[in-house]
Order: structure tokens, then sequence, then C-alpha cells
């Protein structure tokens, strides 16, 4: 790949601020319990943890709008949460962080999604989930539609976050990609697997290495040729426009709709510390970028760089601008 002037890359970042940015998705409440463990229960022979700190933030298809906030960017967030005190909680962490809720609905007949991980120094313990993965209800998915039918005709870029709990039926896929098409704004999707195939006709889809393969059905191939292989069908099955395939410490591949080899973006992070949140980091920084005019590459170069900035911090991170401006060459 050629190699692209910081200059520019600096300038992308600037029009960044104000951006209005709409994430569709699940969103959960990520609780974390941390502490140390010196010995083991009497009661079981399990680890006793003496709790340190404990805390709570946004996760899922929040962090993705938490991420768009740090940017500078306007996230609309569209969702579900319960009618409890973790969506009155997560509720109040968007709202904190500069994300526009107005698209949040309340459904009395589901619980907020919570993740709670307890944790020993570095190593998790345990995780307890409190979920529901039904497809929302058609009233609720009405009301969260009319929300997106309201945001779209501002926004400059829509993402969809899928983690798998309902948010995202096939009804609204469609419904969404279908008006992102006719607004001319790029959809960039993050896939769970079980709606992997559904997401055509998109800008760009950010799957992780094991959720391409997965996502087609196959087993795991080693080498250049096999991820080379492995991105030519997805681009052609979903007739998108991209498909960035992120791979850890082998960096990004990019394949382009027309380009006749992809592109491998190397990866920047001189330690890897916790990989979560990496991917919501991605999709954030790549779609702000194309909404803020980048070509393909130069928004998955910037994201490069994003998910090496917070690959090396602790927990559910975001990047700032400044901070993806400070690692530039």
């Amino acid at each position: 790949m050629q190699s692209i002037p910081t200059k520019r890359l600096k300038e992308i970042l600037k029009h960044f601020e104000g951006q209005e940015i709409i994430v569709v998705g699940d969103i959960m409440l990520d609780h974390f319990i941390k502490g140390s463990v010196s010995r083991i229960s009497p009661e079981a022979p399990v680890p006793v943890v003496d709790v340190k700190k404990e805390f709570f933030v946004a996760g899922g298809a929040g962090n993705v709008a938490v991420n768009l906030a740090a940017l500078g960017a306007r996230p609309v967030m569209v969702s579900v949460v319960g009618q409890d005190l973790g969506g009155e909680m997560l509720k109040g962490f968007l709202r904190d962080k500069k994300v526009n809720i107005y698209g949040v609905a309340e459904d009395p007949d589901r619980p907020t999604t919570q993740k709670i991980r307890v944790m020993a120094e570095q190593q998790q313990i345990v995780r307890f989930d409190r979920e529901s993965k039904k497809t929302i209800s058609p009233s609720v998915s009405t009301l969260c539609m009319k929300s997106f039918e309201l945001a779209v005709k501002t926004a400059k870029g829509v993402i969809l976050s899928d983690y798998g709990k309902g948010m995202l039926s096939d009804h609204n896929i469609q419904t969404i990609i279908d008006t992102c098409r006719k607004h001319k704004i790029p959809v960039c999707v993050d896939p769970k697997i079980d709606n992997f195939k559904k997401y055509k006709n998109i800008t760009c889809m950010t799957p992780n290495t094991k959720e391409a393969w997965e996502g087609m059905g196959e087993s795991p191939k080693a080498g250049e040729e096999a991820i080379e292989t492995l991105g030519r069908k997805i681009l052609k099955m979903l007739d998108a426009e991209s498909i960035l395939i992120t791979r850890g410490a082998d960096g990004m591949s990019l394949f382009e709709k027309g380009a006749e080899k992809p592109v491998t973006v190397k990866a920047t992070a001189r330690e890897v510390y916790d990989v979560t949140g990496a991917g919501d980091t991605v999709i954030s920084v790549l779609t702000a970028a194309l909404s803020a005019g980048a070509t393909l590459q130069e928004a998955a170069v910037l994201s490069n760089y994003a998910a090496g900035i917070v690959v090396e911090k602790s927990g559910t991170a975001t990047a700032t601008r400044e901070e993806i401006e400070g690692v530039l060459p």
C-alpha cells in the first residue's frame, strides 16, 4: 500500500468533529469487579477474590457510541434496554459520555443485557450474563425504527453493531441498509455469526479472522493465500463495497470491490495488554473517517492506529483524536 501522508490523516481526524453517526445494535452494561486472590474458599474449591475496585461501563454497541463521542463525533444510539436499574444506569452512562439516547427504547418484557466480570489481577475468574437473545418485539422495533428514520435525515454514517441479542432483526437490517443506500451514506457492520450472510450491499464489514471463517462456515486455514481467498468470497457473497478483516498481530486486510489485490495494514501496537473493545474502536474510527470523506484505505489506516492504542489499555477502552494524532508517523 502506498504511504498516506500524515498531513492528510490529520486533516481527516479534524473532520470527525460534529459528524452525526447513528449506531444501531445491542447495548449492554459491563460490570467489572476487580481484586486479588491469596486463598481458596473453605466452602468449595474456588478462589476467594478480595475486592479492591468495582465499576460499570457501557458495553456492546454502547461502547461503539462512546468511542464515537471520544472522537468528537455526535453519536445517536438506537437500541433497547429493559425497564430496570441496569437500563437506567446504562442510559445515564451514555448520556454522560455525550451520546444521544432518544432512540433507546424500553422493553418491560426483557432485561437490560449485563455482563458481570470478576477479575483477579488481570485474570478473569468468572463472568455472569443477564440477557435475552430473543428478537425484539414488533412494537419496540417500530419505536426504534421511527427513531432511526428521524436521525438518518441528518446523519453522515451508520454503524450496525451486532452482538446477537435481538436488536438487529432481518427486517431492521434490510430497512437500515436500504435507507442508507437511498441517502448515499456509508453503512458499516460489526457482525455476529448468525446474521453474517444477511448484510448485503453494505459499505464495509469488519469481522475479525475467527468471525470471518465462522461466518462463511469454513474451518480456519493458515497463510496469506487462504485469507485472500476468504476475503474475496465474503466480498462477493455480500456484494459489499469492502471487507476489512482484523487480524490481531498480523494487522488488517482490506478487500475493495474492483481492486486486484487486498491491502495489508500492519499492526501498530507495541504491546497487547487487552483486546476488549478493539473491534468497537475499529468500526467507530472507520465509519467516522468515511463520514468525513476519507477513502477506504485512509479509513482503514486510521482505524488501525486507533486499535493499536486501545489494545495497550486495560478494559473496555476508547481512543481520542489527540491520541491517534500522537501515534501518527
